[in-house]
């Protein structure tokens, strides 16, 4: 296969899934979709659909061919130095009440939605599978992570904290519909339990619903506007998501030996986009949500460009 037609081949996995967030922006112009509508269907996907598609596409899975302790270990430990190394850098060269939310913007890919996405194109269920048990790290991961540094900077009232509630936190991952439908599923996929047709048929309509509804929402609430106040620290941010973690980190686990679709899996998911819920944390927190929803719109928008030209340099070096 040529170098073009590896290229062409790419388009056709990374363009339908950020065409779907372009077609988002412009129905958002058009005022053909509303706010009200977004926020509806964000809370379907987030509490219905996406985990319908996870438990259906982990519960067909073949464990024995998809789980990998070893890729597991690794994006944690990845995630974990992609964090490290972003807080070092806001130590260095931002100010101290933009860092937490810089070190989050930095670090914390949209894996639920566009890593999916990108992994269910390019390799079907089987990228499913693997997307699915790897959001289980990135869940925890994400989670924790984002409230540590977000409430090391969180502002002061009259010298006094807001405090962080860590049993909240806790019941917010333990009760996350990802994590539970990844947990109800993970029995039938060991044992082999069989799902009857006409429920793996009904789950697969609804399931269908999360990819297009999720990126249109994803473009509607982009806001290129808002990209003129903070450049610099956006900039930074997004170059540090989009560019610098997703290429080090593969680099890496290329040297450890990941080749194939578990390498393909762990590239999209460390070069997705800044997630929205990062909004939803920093503004939460207290801390500065425009800055993150600068970073969140910068990063959507360069991924375009940054993921198909990673998929193809791995796809033409034979790695995936």
């Amino acid at each position: 296969m040529s170098l073009i037609d590896i290229f062409l081949s790419t388009l056709n996995i990374t363009l339908p899934v950020f065409a779907m967030v372009f077609i988002g922006i412009g129905l958002k112009r058009l005022r053909w979709i509303d706010q009200a509508f977004v926020n509806t269907a964000s809370k379907l996907v987030f509490r219905g659909t996406l985990p319908a598609m996870l438990f259906f596409g982990l519960a067909d899975a073949d464990l024995e061919a998809t789980l990998d302790p070893w890729m597991l270990g690794f994006f944690a430990l990845a995630t974990l130095a992609s964090f490290v190394a972003a807080w070092g850098w806001a130590l260095l060269r931002v100010r101290r009440p933009l860092r937490g939310v810089y070190v989050q913007g930095a670090f914390r890919g949209n894996c639920g939605i566009v890593g999916l996405a990108l992994a269910a194109g390019m390799y079907g269920d089987a990228g499913l599978s693997l997307g699915g048990l790897l959001l289980g790290v990135v869940i925890l991961s994400y989670n924790v992570l984002s409230v540590i540094v977000l409430a090391s900077y969180q502002p002061q009232e009259d010298g006094a904290s807001h405090g962080v509630d860590w049993g909240s936190i806790l019941h917010h991952i333990v009760t996350n519909p990802l994590i539970l439908a990844v947990i109800a599923a993970t029995p039938f996929a060991v044992f082999e339990v069989p799902l009857p047709g006409w429920l793996t048929t009904t789950g697969d309509y609804f399931a269908s619903l999360t990819l297009p509804l999720a990126l249109i929402c994803i473009g509607a609430t982009l806001s290129t506007r808002a990209l003129k106040k903070g450049y610099r620290t956006t900039l930074s941010a997004s170059l540090a998501k989009m560019v610098a973690v997703p290429a080090v980190a593969t680099l890496l686990a290329v040297a450890a030996g990941f080749t194939g679709p578990a390498l393909g899996v762990m590239f999209l998911f460390f070069a997705s986009p800044t997630a929205a819920a990062a909004f939803v944390m920093a503004k939460a927190m207290g801390n500065d949500e425009t800055l993150t929803a600068n970073i969140i719109a910068l990063t959507t928008l360069m991924a375009s460009l940054t993921v198909t030209l990673g998929v193809f340099v791995l796809r033409a070096a034979g790695l995936i």
